[in-house]
C-alpha cells in the first residue's frame, strides 16, 4: 500500500482487480473526501433503488430527490457525518448501534442530536445510554404519545376539547385525511380551509335556490323526481312526435312508421310477457297526423314509465287532458331549465353528505381559528421535530456509509468475496446446467441493456426470474465464467435465488457470448468443425428423406403405369468411374503423408502434432486469454444506470470465484441402464489399437515396405570411389590386348 500527496492530504492507494484505487483506510479519509480528485473516484454515480443497501440511506444522502447519488452528495453525507461524531474510525465499523456519549456535542447540530437521542428514548420509554436505527427509525413509536410533534398534522389527540376532537374527524372524513408522524389520521390547515369553504359554498348554493324557489323548483319537493321521470321518457317521446311528421308530410309512410303486422306475428307464438324487450323497441304510440300523444294508449312496455311522469308532471300541469302536443310538452322541458342551471352551479359537494342543517350549525359554531390553532401549536415544534429526524439519518449513515463507500470508492466489497462480501449492486445466486453463478445484478432496464454489455467481454445470461410466494417477476443478468456453454440457450430453466433465500424461477431469454476459459477456446474450433459437419449430415439426411418421400408420393400417385426403369449401363459406369477417382486421390493422399514422414523420429512426430494443435487452437486460445483478461464488469454495471469511472476488471483467477462447477467423485459405479458397446464395436477398438502398434514397430524397425515406404538410413554409407591405375602400373600384356 502506497501514499501519494493528492491536494494536501495524503491518500492511500492500493491495486485492486488490476487497478489503482484510492483506499479508505480511516475516519479522517472520509472526513476529507471532498479534497479527492474526482477523477480518482471508481463511481460518479449510482441509482438510489434496487441495491442492496437500506433505500432510505441513499434517498437521505440524494439531497436533490432525482434518484441518483453523486459525488457531491457522498462529499456533503461524509461532512456532515465525520462533524458530529467523536470517533470517526467507528464510522468504518458499520454499526447499528451508537453510544450516546459518541455524539459530538460541541457544535449546535451535535446538540441537537444528542437532546433529541435522549427525547427518542424517553418516548420510547427506554432507560440506557445508546440508540438503535431500529429505534431511532419508529416515527410511530417515537410519537405515539405526544400531542404534537411538528408535521403540521393534528389528530384527535391533539384536541382536549371533545367537540373539536369530533370535528377533526369529520374534516378528515369529507376533506381527507393525512397519516400524522404518529401513524394516526389527522387534518392539516390546508385540509382544514377547504372543508369551512365547501360548508360555505354549499349554504350559498343552497341559499340561492330558497332566493328563487318557484322557478328553481317548479314541481316543488317533487321536482328532482319529475325531472328523472322526464329523462326517462324523452327520447320515446321525441321518437313519437316526428313519426307523426313523417305522417302529416306523406301519408304513405304511415304504416312504414307504425308498428307492422310482421314483427308482432314474429313474436305472437311467444310469452309475450317476457318480449318487454323486443315490444319497448316499439314506437311509444301509434303514430297519427293531429300529432297528439294519447295517454290512455301507450306502448305495454313504456306504460310504468310514462304512468310516473303523468303523476309528477303531466297532471300537474294538465290535469283533465287526455294527451298532450308536441309543443306542450316542450313547455313542461322548458320548466326545468331554472332547476338545471341550479345543479350546474352546485358547490360544496363534499359536505353535502352533512345535511343543509348541520352545514349550518357548523358554520355557526366557527370552530376553524380553533383548528388552525392547533395546527400552529404543532409546526411550533417543526424544529425539534426535524433534529429528531436527523437522528434517524445519523444512524443511517452510522451504520451504511461505509459500506456505501467501499462499493463507490474503492470497490472492496465486490473483489472482498473470500470474506462472504458482495456488491451492493448483486441480487443473487443462479443455479443451472450443473453451475452456480454467483454474480448476478438486478436489469431495471432491459431496453439499457442492447449492445453496451458485449463491451463487457463476459458470458452472460440474461433471465426472467418469476416468484410465486412473492408474485413478482423481475429480470436479472447471471456472469458465468467456467463451465462448457453447449447447452446455455434461450429458454433454458434454471433456479434463481435471492439474498434472502428465496427461489424463483428462471429462464434464459438472452445469451451474450464471449470466451469462458482457455482450455473451452482450444476445444471451441473442433467442435465448430463437428457441429457443422452434424449439420451438414442431418441437413443432407433430411434432404434425401424428402426426396425419397416425394419420390414414393409420384410413384403411388403413377400407379402400375409406373414401369420399372431399365438398368442404365452408362449410369453404372460414371458411378463406378466416380469411385475409383475418390479411391485414386485417397491413395495419393496416403503416399503423400507416408513420403513426409519418411525418416521421421517419435520427437519429431510429437512437434509435428503440437505444430498442428497450435495451428488449429493457437489463434483461438489467444483471442480467450486476451478477453479474459480484459473482461470488464463496468459495461453492465453502465447499462443499469451506474456511472463507472474506472474499469472493474474481472480477470482470469478473480473470475474462478464467481462460478463453481459440479464436481463428482470418482468412483467405479455399475449402472444398469447405462448403454452397453456391443461386442463387435469392442473389437474394432481392439483392431485399430493392434495396428496402431504394430504400425509403430515396423516404423521404428525399418519394416514398412509392406505399405509401400522405405525409409533412408539416419546415416548414408559413404561412397568409395576407386582410382583409374596410371599407365606404368598396367601389364604390357594388357596392353597388347
Amino acid at each position: 500500500m502506497a501514499k501519494k500527496q493528492t491536494n494536501g492530504y495524503p491518500w492511500q492507494y492500493c491495486s485492486l482487480g488490476g487497478v489503482v484505487r484510492v483506499n479508505i483506510t480511516s475516519g479522517e479519509d472520509i472526513a476529507h473526501l471532498g479534497e479527492l480528485d474526482q477523477k480518482l473516484w471508481t463511481v460518479l454515480s449510482c441509482p438510489t433503488k434496487d441495491l442492496a443497501i437500506d433505500e432510505r440511506t441513499l434517498q437521505l444522502i440524494d439531497a436533490d430527490g432525482d434518484g441518483r447519488v453523486r459525488v457531491a452528495e457522498i462529499v456533503a453525507a461524509a461532512q456532515w457525518l465525520t462533524s458530529v461524531i467523536k470517533d470517526k474510525d467507528a464510522i468504518l465499523k458499520g454499526e447499528g448501534t451508537l453510544k450516546l456519549d459518541g455524539i459530538n456535542a460541541e457544535g449546535e447540530a451535535g446538540q441537537k442530536l444528542l437532546k433529541s437521542a435522549k427525547q427518542i428514548l424517553a418516548n420510547l420509554g427506554l432507560d440506557k445510554d445508546e440508540i438503535t436505527v431500529d429505534e431511532a427509525s419508529d416515527s410511530v413509536a417515537i410519537f405515539a404519545k405526544t400531542q404534537f410533534n411538528g408535521d403540521g398534522v393534528i389528530t384527535q389527540a391533539s384536541a382536549d376539547d371533545e367537540a373539536l376532537k369530533a370535528l377533526i374527524a369529520t374534516v378528515a372524513e369529507k376533506a381527507g385525511s393525512t397519516t400524522d408522524r404518529s401513524g394516526e389520521p389527522g387534518v392539516t390547515a390546508e385540509q382544514v380551509e377547504a372543508f369551512y369553504t365547501a360548508l360555505a359554498d354549499y349554504a350559498a348554493w343552497q341559499a340561492a335556490a330558497e332566493a328563487d324557489k318557484a322557478n328553481v323548483f317548479p314541481y316543488g319537493d317533487n321536482t328532482a323526481a319529475a325531472l328523472a321521470a322526464c329523462e326517462a321518457v324523452k327520447d320515446k317521446v321525441a321518437d313519437y312526435f316526428m313519426r307523426c311528421k313523417l305522417i302529416r308530410f306523406d301519408d304513405a309512410v304511415a304504416a312504414a312508421v307504425d308498428v307492422s303486422a310482421d314483427k308482432l306475428g314474429a313474436i305472437s307464438e311467444k310469452n309475450l310477457a317476457t318480449q318487454s324487450e323486443e315490444i319497448a323497441t316499439y314506437p311509444l304510440a301509434r303514430p297519427t297526423k293531429d300529432a297528439v300523444l294519447p295517454f290512455d294508449a301507450i306502448n305495454p312496455a313504456w306504460q310504468p314509465a310514462f304512468a310516473t311522469l303523468k303523476g309528477l308532471v303531466l297532471d300537474v300541469d294538465f290535469p283533465k287532458a287526455e294527451g298532450i302536443t308536441e309543443e306542450q310538452w316542450a313547455g313542461v322541458l322548458a320548466k326545468f331549465g331554472p332547476y338545471c342551471a341550479w345543479l350546474g352551479d352546485k358547490k360544496g359537494e363534499a359536505v353535502e353528505a352533512l345535511g343543509l342543517d348541520e352545514v349550518k350549525a357548523l358554520l355557526k359554531a366557527d370552530r376553524k381559528a380553533d383548528l388552525l390553532a392547533l395546527v400552529d401549536a404543532d409546526k411550533a415544534l417543526e424544529a425539534e421535530a426535524a433534529s429528531i429526524d436527523d437522528v434517524k439519518k445519523l444512524m443511517l449513515y452510522y451504520r451504511d456509509f461505509a459500506k456505501l463507500l467501499r462499493n463507490y470508492v474503492i470497490f472492496t466489497d465486490f473483489y472482498g468475496r473470500a470474506d462472504g462480501t458482495r456488491g451492493i449492486f448483486e441480487v443473487g445466486k443462479l443455479y443451472i446446467d450443473e453451475r452456480c453463478c454467483d454474480l448476478c445484478i438486478k436489469v431495471s432496464d432491459m431496453g439499457a441493456h442492447g449492445d453496451m454489455p458485449k463491451l463487457s467481454g463476459m458470458f452472460l445470461l440474461y433471465c426472467k426470474c418469476t416468484s410465486k410466494t412473492k408474485a413478482a417477476t423481475m429480470d436479472v443478468v447471471a456472469v458465468m465464467t467456467d463451465g462448457r456453454t453447449s447447452d446455455l440457450r434461450p429458454g433454458k430453466n434454471g433456479i434463481f435465488y435471492d439474498l434472502d433465500g428465496g427461489d424463483w424461477d428462471a429462464v434464459i431469454t438472452k445469451v451474450v457470448e464471449n470466451p469462458l476459459s482457455v482450455k473451452e477456446a482450444f476445444w471451441a474450433p473442433y467442435r465448430k468443425v463437428a457441429r457443422f459437419i452434424s449439420d451438414k449430415i442431418d441437413k443432407s439426411a433430411a434432404d434425401k428423406d424428402a426426396a425419397a418421400m416425394a419420390k414414393l408420393q409420384t410413384s403411388a400417385d403413377a400407379g402400375p403405369a409406373a414401369a420399372k426403369q431399365p438398368f442404365d449401363v452408362g449410369k453404372f459406369a460414371g458411378i463406378a468411374a466416380a469411385i475409383g477417382l475418390a479411391l485414386a486421390g485417397i491413395g495419393g493422399a496416403l503416399a503423400l503423408i507416408g513420403t513426409a514422414i519418411k525418416g521421421m523420429t517419435w520427437w519429431q512426430w510429437i512437434l509435428v502434432i503440437a505444430a498442428v494443435l497450435l495451428i488449429i487452437s493457437g489463434p483461438s486460445c489467444f483471442i480467450a486469454w486476451r478477453k479474459l483478461r480484459k473482461r470488464n464488469l463496468g459495461p453492465v454495471l453502465n447499462a443499469n444506470g451506474w456511472a463507472i469511472n474506472s474499469r472493474v476488471l474481472v480477470n482470469i483467477l478473480f473470475g474462478k470465484m464467481l462460478t463453481s462447477v459440479a464436481k463428482y467423485p470418482k468412483l467405479k459405479l455399475d449402472d444398469p441402464y447405462a448403454k452397453r458397446t456391443p461386442w463387435w464395436r469392442k473389437c474394432l477398438y481392439w483392431l485399430i489399437g493392434l495396428l496402431v502398434v504394430a504400425f509403430g514397430v515396423c516404423y521404428f524397425t525399418d519394416n514398412l515396405k509392406w505399405m509401400g515406404i522405405e525409409r533412408k538410413p539416419k546415416t548414408e554409407p559413404v561412397e568409395q570411389v576407386e582410382e583409374a591405375p596410371s599407365a606404368e602400373a598396367v601389364p604390357e600384356a594388357e596392353v597388347a590386348e
